[in-house]
């Protein structure tokens, strides 16, 4: 078995993990703009993505440029890995290819302490990609155990490239965002909380929701 396989009703038996709707992981998060930079790059991109409607062009026109411009927000402090084999429990299930991992460390020639997992959606269905990313969060947060980085929440978002969907693990508990945020209308509140997770010091982000 691997990270893909996984449906969300396999994370309960298999993982052990409570799953449950939330309807605001991220009260009180101001919204932050893209840069102009990539802003304009998204104007020509978007109307490409759509036309083409392939996961290939909607992960490197939509998705790769909104993580790599949160990145650069943070002045490069954070590392992004795109299509990585991350295996931390093969017995479990845990182990295949990440479509993304965020890291709350400057350091890009390996993983060090993942906060968030992005996977994109197949075939547009963001409901469909929720278990593989419970899956991959509960590898990020086993990871960070075994390193003792003090990292004790993770994050995740399963996110088509127009619409994103935001979720949180804590011990046991996943918590699923109700609220989905298109990146046509809410690029600033994507990015608003994109950066919010990679700030927060470690084991403190989503105390507040």
């Amino acid at each position: 078995m691997a990270y893909s396989e996984f449906e969300l009703s396999d994370l309960t038996p298999k993982l052990g993990v409570a799953v449950a709707d939330h309807p605001d992981l991220f009260p009180g998060v101001p919204g932050v703009p893209l840069s102009p930079a990539v802003e304009g790059l998204l104007r020509l991109y978007f109307p490409l993505a759509i036309a083409n409607s392939t996961e290939k062009a909607r992960s490197e026109l939509l998705i790769a440029p909104v993580l790599a411009d949160a990145r650069e927000q943070l002045g490069r402090k954070v590392s992004l890995f795109s299509g990585w084999d991350f295996v931390v429990d093969r017995s479990r299930g845990l182990n295949g290819v990440c479509d993304y991992i965020l890291c709350r460390s400057p350091q890009q020639e390996f993983i060090t302490a993942p906060v968030a997992v992005v996977v994109e959606a197949k075939n547009e269905n963001i409901k469909g990609g929720l278990g593989q990313c419970g899956a991959e969060m509960v590898a990020a947060r086993l990871f960070n155990e075994r390193a003792g980085t003090g990292i004790e929440t993770v994050f995740g978002c399963v996110t088509s490239g127009n619409v994103w969907r935001f979720l949180r693990l804590k011990e046991n508990d996943l918590l699923i965002e109700q609220t989905e945020y298109h990146l046509l209308t809410q690029s600033d509140k994507i990015v608003g909380i994109l950066l919010h997770i990679l700030r927060e010091p470690a084991g403190a982000a989503g105390q507040a929701a």
